[in-house]
């Protein structure tokens, strides 16, 4: 006798085949961007070859605003932040820093226009991720990725401090907006490792890389600063968050940050770095502000099409 007639067999695939579908769908990576800076930031999204595009490539986002996107398990690419940007009703128009070019909001397979500040992602397929914030395009503004609900190191990593307020006068932009990497300001090999400098015994760090990875030290500052630059997690979600705030590190107009910390970061660049390390350092252990949008709704149909079968059977 069999156990189970076909139309129990019939009821029993369905269920199953939806149970996939939404089980499948919480292994997928939220990254949520969170805008804590004074002004407007109009994040942008490049998808790498054979990745596919997520819900959008380019959005606004305003002071105080978030907005989550979710990726599947093998996805890799990079984000960043355009500032001063003037789109018109259409969506058309440009940015004064990391631009993508394409004309629109949408930057539609268009990556940065540099300078800018990067978060790159590689999300492994039932392994680990790799992520980074990245200075090698040169810098536009303060962000930092956290990750939340996975296993392994998963520290916090970006740049804190304000680059711009720092950056020499030779890799400043017009109106100071944004610093040039040396690669984009000179184009010399020794700068962008490249030709004879492609290697990391042959391309060292320059005068100017060091002046990034002094006030940013756990960002890429040049090509092959891998060390101290790449970051692991496994099955976590990713905030990139915007010019986050930093108590200890407010500026010197603030007198009472002044006070407490006895001088003013912004004007010591190894107090300013010093400080940012142990920041991101105590950050990384402590609570996470992540979520799973949708995951616990999944959790919970999942366990519901288990309680339904097992009524049945």
């Amino acid at each position: 006798m069999a156990l189970f007639s076909g139309h129990q067999h019939s009821i029993i695939t369905f269920f199953s085949i939806i149970l996939l579908v939404f089980l499948d769908g919480v292994t997928a990576t939220t990254f949520t961007f969170i805008n804590k800076c004074d002004y407007t930031v109009w994040p942008g999204i490049l998808a790498n070859p054979g990745s596919p595009k997520l819900e959008s490539t380019g959005f606004e986002l305003t002071k105080g605003s978030s907005r989550s996107f979710q990726a599947p398990t093998g996805w890799a690419g990079r984000f960043w932040g355009r500032t001063g940007c003037n789109f018109d009703d259409s969506g058309h128009g440009s940015c004064a820093t990391g631009d993508c070019g394409s004309g629109e909001m949408e930057c539609n397979g268009a990556g940065a226009i540099p300078p800018a500040t990067l978060a790159e992602f590689t999300l492994g397929s039932g392994s680990q991720d790799f992520y980074d914030v990245s200075l090698v395009d040169g810098y536009n503004l303060p962000m930092i990725v956290e990750g939340s609900g996975g296993s392994g190191e998963c520290a916090t990593t970006g740049c804190l401090t304000d680059l711009n307020k720092k950056c020499p006068s030779e890799l400043k932009i017009d109106g100071g907006a944004a610093c040039k990497s040396a690669c984009d300001a000179f184009g010399k090999p020794e700068y962008c490792c490249s030709g004879a400098y492609n290697s990391p015994t042959a391309c060292k760090p320059s005068m100017y890389s060091q002046v990034f990875k002094s006030a940013c030290p756990k960002s890429y500052s040049y090509a092959f600063d891998d060390a101290t630059s790449t970051f692991t997690c496994s099955g976590a979600d990713y905030a990139i968050t915007f010019c986050p705030n930093v108590p200890s590190l407010k500026s010197s107009k603030d007198p009472a940050a002044a006070k407490a910390t006895g001088s003013d970061p912004d004007s010591d660049p190894m107090q300013a770095s010093a400080l940012a390390s142990q920041w991101l350092a105590n950050l990384a252990t402590g609570d996470s502000i992540k979520i799973r949008p949708f995951s616990l709704i999944r959790s919970g149909f999942a366990i519901t099409i288990f309680l339904v079968l097992s009524f049945l059977f």
